[in-house]
């Protein structure tokens, strides 16, 4: 098969690789949609040694179900593979289970490529309405949606929810949909670039600043540098909730001081559990989170020159879809 390989930093190959080969509770996926997430470019750029190359990437994935009992069966993907058995697996809060995968990093390859391997368990029917393309966006925007879930309720009960959201990127546009979907009377997004800005209020009708100002109750950061840490120290009420997403740096930036005269609430999420999944994809498919087409489509073997404008800020869309069967 076909598949886009990480061979080293900034360097990506359209190659022929071997078949995935399913494992017992495993069914075989003809990947027809898988999109470019920020981790991803992370290993592009040499900066995740959790993805040493050479290794398939790409871990937000739709498709259809090839062979077996379900052969045909159209599918979005949740890429966290758990053991479903310790006690976080128990307790519905998969995303920390301790033997924890994620497909795009070993020992699992990722979706840039034209067939994939998962656990049944981690499929989700997609309508036949909704494009696989669009039902690709599922995990990006589980993500948002669990971040969201948590920050909510760490509210106070008489605060009414408002909130800034730092960063337009795919996370930060998903937790402002989740903020929406979920209740939220007032969602503005931080974001410096004009173009990306103005695809945010045009293509995906949300509100977009160039700068964060005013108090809020709730600061979503969905970068995760020093400096937008710092931004959502200083922009978070008195007894509101910064809820850190983004892991663009490790250290830096908050202001223990200020949030602890201030009681104010740090929350750290990671990814999603299973049952947040299934919540995301079922808000995308009732529309609650909008049209969802907002995403740009290029071919797998376009894929190189897509990292490639990521990198050099060529692309105002806050997501690009990759197409194996383009």
């Amino acid at each position: 098969m076909r598949a886009l390989v990480y061979t080293g930093r900034e360097t990506l190959e359209c190659r022929e690789v071997a078949l995935p080969r399913p494992e017992a509770g495993e069914v075989l996926i003809r990947v027809c949609a898988a999109g470019i997430c920020g981790s991803d470019m992370h290993a592009y750029l040499g900066h995740d040694a959790r993805r040493p190359a050479p290794l398939i990437l790409g871990h937000e994935a739709a498709g259809v179900v090839e062979g077996g009992p379900r052969d045909g069966a159209r599918v979005t993907i949740n890429p966290l593979v758990t053991c479903g058995d310790c006690p976080a697996c128990r307790a519905g809060r998969e995303n920390l289970c301790p033997v924890r995968q994620i497909i795009s990093m070993p020992p699992r390859e990722g979706a840039f490529a034209e067939f994939l391997r998962m656990p049944e368990r981690n499929l989700v029917p997609v309508p036949d309405e909704v494009p696989l393309a669009t039902a690709a966006l599922a995990e990006p925007l589980a993500v948002g949606w669990h971040a969201v879930r948590l920050g909510l309720a760490a509210l106070h009960p008489d605060t009414p929810p408002r909130a800034l959201v730092i960063g337009g990127g795919a996370i930060g546009l998903a937790a402002a949909l989740a903020l929406t979907a979920q209740g939220c009377g007032e969602v503005v997004v931080a974001e410096p670039n004009a173009g990306r800005r103005d695809h945010l209020a045009q293509r995906c009708g949300v509100a977009a600043v160039a700068q964060a100002a005013g108090d809020w109750p709730l600061v979503i950061d969905a970068v995760g540098l020093s400096s937008t840490r710092a931004v959502a120290s200083a922009r978070a009420e008195p007894g509101g909730v910064i809820v850190h997403i983004g892991l663009g740096e490790d250290a830096g930036g908050l202001d223990i001081r200020r949030m602890t005269l201030q009681e104010i609430t740090f929350i750290g999420t990671y990814t999603y559990t299973a049952q947040d999944f299934r919540d995301t994809c079922a808000a995308m498919f009732a529309g609650r989170l909008g049209p969802l087409d907002w995403a740009e489509r290029r071919g797998l073997s376009e894929g190189a020159a897509a990292f490639a404008d990521i990198r050099a800020g060529r692309v105002a869309a806050p997501k690009i879809v990759l197409q194996p069967w383009m």
